[in-house]
Parts: C-alpha cells; sequence; structure tokens
C-alpha cells in the first residue's frame, strides 16, 4: 500500500511535487491558501483538496511534502508532526538555525520522518560521483568548486544564497562526509537589500577547501559541482546532454627538476542511470515512510546547511 501524500503549497516546484507523486500512485490531496490554485490541481490530478488547517487533522493523511516560502516551512513541519504525519520539507526548512532545529526536534520527539529536498542528491549524475569518490577513483579529494547562476528567481525573504546554495551545500557535504571548519561569505546586493550574488569559502577537516558561488542576477546560466583530487577531476555539469552531464578528467601534475609539469587529457563521460532526480527523491521518501529509514537527506544535514548559510550571510543596508 502506497503512504497517502498530501501536497501543500501548490506553486511552481509544488505543482512539480504534485505531478509527480501523481504518477506514482501517491497523491491523496493537495492544499494551498489559494484556494482556487489548489481546486484546480485537485481537478487536474483527480485528487482531495483539502484547506491548510484542515489537511493536519485528517487520518487520511499519511504525510506532507512542504513547498512553501521558506518562512512558513518551520511552523508547519512542527503541526505536521505533532499530528502524526511524516514530511518532506523543501530547502531552505527554516530561515534561521533555531526554527529548523525546533521543527527537527519535533520531528524527532514524535517519531516522525522528517526529510528535506535536496533534490540534486538524488540526481543520477551525482549518485555516480559519489560512487566514483567512495571507490578512490579521484584519489583523495582536495578541492571542491560549485557554480549555480542564472536569473532569478528572485524572493521578498531569502538571497541568492539562501536560495541556491542549499543545492550545492548538500552535495558538498555528502562528499565530505564533515562539517567546515571554516566558513567565509561574500555577497552583493544590487537589487535591494539582499544579496543577488554570493560566495562561500569553506575548509574541512584534513584541509580540504570548497568554494561556491551562486547568483540570480546572472545572463547565463550554470549548473556545475567540479570535484578535485590526487589521481583524477570530475565534472557534474547539468546543463550538458545527459550522456555527458559526468566528465572524468585523468590529467596529470608532477614536479621535474623543480619544476611542475602536467599532462592535459580528454574527458572520459561516465555512464549515469536513467532516472529524473525528483522521482527518485519521492520514490526514497515512500520507502523511509514504509521502513521507517532516516533518509538520506534528513534533519541533521537540514541543519547542518543553513548553520553554514548564517555563517556565510552578508548583510546589506
Amino acid at each position: 500500500m502506497k503512504p497517502r501524500i498530501a501536497v501543500l503549497g501548490c506553486g511552481y516546484w509544488g505543482s512539480n511535487h504534485i505531478r509527480t507523486l501523481k504518477s506514482l500512485g501517491a497523491l491523496h490531496a493537495v492544499s494551498d491558501a489559494n484556494i482556487a490554485r489548489a481546486e484546480g490541481f485537485a481537478s487536474e490530478q483527480d485528487c482531495l483538496f483539502l484547506e491548510p488547517e484542515e489537511l493536519f487533522k485528517r487520518d487520511d493523511v499519511d504525510a506532507i511534502v512542504m513547498a512553501l516560502p521558506p518562512q512558513f516551512h518551520a511552523e508547519n513541519a512542527i503541526k505536521a508532526v505533532e499530528h502524526g504525519k511524516d514530511v518532506l520539507v523543501e530547502k531552505p526548512i527554516a530561515l534561521n538555525v533555531a526554527d529548523a532545529e525546533r521543527a527537527v526536534a519535533a520531528a524527532k520527539a514524535n517519531n516522525r520522518i522528517f526529510m528535506v529536498g535536496h533534490v540534486l542528491r538524488f540526481h543520477p549524475a551525482f549518485e555516480k560521483l559519489k560512487a566514483l569518490i567512495d571507490d578512490g577513483e579521484l584519489g583523495t579529494v582536495r578541492y571542491i568548486h560549485s557554480h549555480r547562476l542564472g536569473l532569478g528567481k528572485f524572493h521578498t525573504e531569502s538571497d541568492a544564497l539562501w536560495d541556491l546554495a542549499p543545492h550545492d551545500l548538500s552535495m558538498i557535504l555528502a562528499i565530505t562526509e564533515s562539517a567546515p571548519t571554516e566558513i567565509r561569505g561574500e555577497g552583493a546586493a544590487v537589487l535591494d537589500h539582499l544579496s543577488d550574488f554570493a560566495h562561500l569559502h569553506m575548509r574541512f577537516p584534513g584541509g580540504l577547501k570548497s568554494h561556491l558561488f551562486a547568483s540570480r542576477l546572472n545572463p547565463y546560466r550554470e549548473r556545475r559541482l567540479t570535484v578535485v583530487g590526487t589521481k583524477a577531476m570530475a565534472v557534474f555539469d547539468d546543463m550538458e546532454p545527459w550522456d555527458r552531464k559526468l566528465a572524468i578528467y585523468r590529467h596529470a601534475v608532477w614536479q621535474d627538476s623543480g619544476h611542475w609539469a602536467f599532462t592535459m587529457n580528454e574527458p572520459n563521460y561516465a555512464e549515469v542511470a536513467s532516472g529524473m532526480p525528483l522521482t527518485r527523491e519521492l520514490d526514497h521518501f515512500i520507502d523511509c515512510i514504509g521502513t521507517r529509514a532516516e533518509p538520506r537527506t534528513g534533519g541533521e544535514e537540514a541543519v547542518n546547511v543553513l548553520r553554514i548559510l548564517t555563517a556565510g550571510s552578508i548583510n546589506h543596508d
């Protein structure tokens, strides 16, 4: 039996959850403060429409996917778990660490599944990259840098760092398997007081370093994660066609008579399994509901991501 899942929030990303859960046979209801919009999705997807306050009290709702403006995530997640619902909360799960910790603690106290929507952790290209790293194919990882650039989206409460960086921070934390020991942030606000450009510089145990660049005011799109190891380098480029999304470069660098030398090689493209990241993410959520296993992207990771965002945030006048 598939769990009966409701989606709270029928905006752009919530609509993707709605359609994907329907395809998985797990969509039971939709809810939104915009009643007309939610009723439209209920009619289109042949599921229940529930007003937000009613949603939490329904015995026929096993779990809730929340795709709300981030300032509303924590309070609704707490309400959901206290009513016995498992939750998948879109990123960021809160706008401060304290609220995130309260939501995660409430889920634990009520023995509920708490999962965060770090969807790129479920991208087959990233899963392949992580497997190559774990198998030692890149050697010791020394540096990771990510670029997530584009035009929009613009929010009134969250800046480019908080809106865009959680995806990459989740992947970086999965690779390093540790929290950074040093964090330095730089940002630039162009449109208003919220950063439209953001850089994060991080240092991890063992000397590994990482740099993240996020922009919502860029003329072109870039979605790239690069991992530099002692044996090889890898690039996960989500703008590339499927068969070129994960490139492995086996360049060589060495010292010769006191001087650095190097050779460059053409990339090999790793074979990447098929499958849409959101479908795989929601499949994982459904599996965790049934098995009661801790999600791959659970509450502890979500809080760690918020700690990094908080430490790297720049205040603008």
